[in-house]
């Protein structure tokens, strides 16, 4: 009886124990979809490895869309980046084009050379890396310090990384199967744009060129709502 009431003593504590690293860890041990977007994100820069490139302007790294009209750029050392830790480039003239004027936008917006930045501050961290920073690295590290950051689109099957209002760099969680429901089409990686502060700056989301102008589902608490975004999805196969 004394050895079944130790077993379960032993039991008890062992649980606790795990309780209190898993609260401290803010599940990180136990995150699937954390760990499954690393191994998808992977997977795309594997797919298109000569529009990777390091990105020395913002202490990070790129990665080109195929036509070379945007870019998703990631810090790897916050405590060095400039401007943002997290971000995308995106060439400013169809949306001046669409009626831009670039002094109305928000400060979240840096325009220069015929481009548009956008995205957030992530922390002032100093990364530190076992051997050389790598693009994959980079990208773990904001699993592993801002999981908030990263995103499981479940109508779309697609991971993101939340650049701040609403706008998001996403990439199919498998290539051979996803796709954007709105359009029946495989979409491997899309750029997405909330579209509300470019319309408040005179830009009709319609004349855009090279970007779509459409309704895709959003989960928020536990709902599914339709939101207009503004997309540039390309297939990498």
């Amino acid at each position: 009886m004394k050895k079944t009431l130790k077993t379960v003593a032993v039991a008890a504590a062992g649980l606790a124990m795990m309780a209190s690293l898993t609260a401290c860890s803010g599940l990180k041990g136990l995150d699937v979809v954390g760990k499954q977007s690393i191994t998808s994100f992977e997977e795309v820069l594997k797919t298109i490895p000569d529009q990777v490139q390091a990105n020395d302007l913002n202490v990070g790294w790129s990665l080109e869309a195929p036509d070379g009209s945007a870019r998703f750029i990631w810090s790897e050392d916050y405590s060095k980046a400039p401007l943002h830790d997290v971000m995308l480039e995106l060439d400013s003239k169809p949306f001046v084009k669409a009626g831009l004027t670039i002094t109305k936008l928000p400060k979240n917006y840096t325009a220069y050379d015929d481009m548009l930045m956008v995205g957030k501050k992530l922390g002032d961290d100093k990364l530190t890396y076992q051997g050389d920073s790598t693009p994959l690295g980079a990208y773990e590290k904001i699993v592993e310090k801002y999981r908030d950051s990263i995103n499981y689109h479940t109508s779309l099957d697609h991971y993101g990384v939340k650049l701040g209002d609403g706008n998001m760099f996403e990439w199919a969680k498998d290539m051979e199967t996803n796709g954007y429901n709105n359009e029946n089409q495989d979409k491997d990686i899309v750029f997405v744009l909330n579209p509300e502060p470019l319309i408040s700056a005179g830009v009709d989301p319609k004349k855009v060129e090279g970007w779509v102008y459409a309704q895709v589902p959003v989960e928020e608490n536990g709902k599914t709502e339709q939101v207009w975004k503004l997309l540039k999805p390309f297939n990498l196969k």
